[in-house]
């Protein structure tokens, strides 16, 4: 709602400027839409990098038994 506030006091005091950033928003959104797609990218192979390396760590972590674990309150049916 801010933004639209925002455009319309711009869309009064300097319209060309207005019209300009109307035209521009699209095409300049178009040209970083790829950065964005990368940067998406980059950060899913660096979770996998990373589910790698700790994998084994958590196949060799020691498994709690049942009754160290909280008690789940909420959870299923409760007579």
């Amino acid at each position: 709602m801010l933004k639209l506030l925002l455009f319309c006091l711009l869309l009064v005091v300097c319209w060309p400027l207005a019209l300009l950033a109307v035209v521009l928003y699209p095409l300049i959104w178009l040209i970083l839409l790829p950065f964005r797609l990368l940067g998406i990218v980059v950060g899913g192979v660096f979770h996998l990098i990373e589910a790698i390396f700790l994998f084994p760590l958590l196949i060799l972590r020691p498994r709690r038994s049942r009754e160290q674990y909280p008690p789940r309150i909420g959870y299923g049916r409760q007579y």
